[in-house]
């Protein structure tokens, strides 16, 4: 178990803040006095990357305004409210479990870093971690050449490799740098757009757990 590092997402991989991202949203909708998205369900439909297509599908209209400002906007009342939000049921002794057996694990999120490694300090598991991933600003474009880069810097291959996510991006990424993926479906995308990638797909993060340990 010690040859493979496991490459974990964050927000809505490991940490449960869809319901959180979907309110702000809607309010930063109503605010502008558009319609919210209707449902967590319709949430998880339209979520994706690159974020600012995203928001468009939303409802927003970068004809108007300007997408930096309203991530700015964004990133304001997700770093304040998010530091309630918990991980998901299970996932802290999955991620010891895989740190005592001896397995590498390094986070690769499209967070902004600083908001991330508060979180994962109040949450009191950064020692599961080898490493810690994250962009510099919150504009959340593609994490994959943040993937390309830390690979070089450690002379690792995709065969290195185990990428764990809850969306297509997360897929997408790991093709790139060609790695092993595995989907999780209790996060920003539901389980049935998943499925379209062809990879395997778990329903939480205990399936996930039992499926990484019969691949490393």
């Amino acid at each position: 178990m010690k040859r493979v590092t496991i490459v974990w997402d964050w927000n809505g991989t490991l940490l449960n803040d869809v319901n959180l991202n979907c309110a702000i949203m809607n309010r930063m909708l109503r605010k502008r006095g558009k319609p919210p998205v209707p449902s967590l369900e319709a949430y998880r439909r339209i979520f994706g990357f690159p974020i600012k297509d995203y928001y468009e599908r939303a409802g927003f209209d970068f004809g108007v305004e300007n997408y930096e400002s309203v991530a700015d906007e964004y990133m304001a009342l997700y770093r304040r409210d998010s530091m309630d939000c918990r991980l998901f049921p299970g996932t802290r002794q999955v991620l010891f479990d895989f740190k005592y057996s001896g397995v590498r694990q390094v986070i690769l999120s499209a967070s902004q870093r600083d908001c991330l490694l508060e979180q994962i300090h109040r949450l009191k598991i950064q020692d599961a971690f080898d490493e810690v991933l994250a962009l510099n600003h919150c504009l959340a474009h593609s994490k994959a050449e943040l993937a390309e880069e830390w690979m070089k810097q450690n002379r690792l291959s995709g065969e290195d490799l185990l990428f764990i996510g809850d969306t297509l991006h997360d897929y997408e990424v790991s093709r790139r740098v060609g790695a092993s993926c595995l989907l999780v479906a209790a996060g920003h995308q539901d389980k049935e757009r998943l499925l379209t990638c062809g990879c395997p797909v778990a329903d939480d993060i205990g399936e996930a757990a039992g499926w990484i340990q019969e691949q490393i």
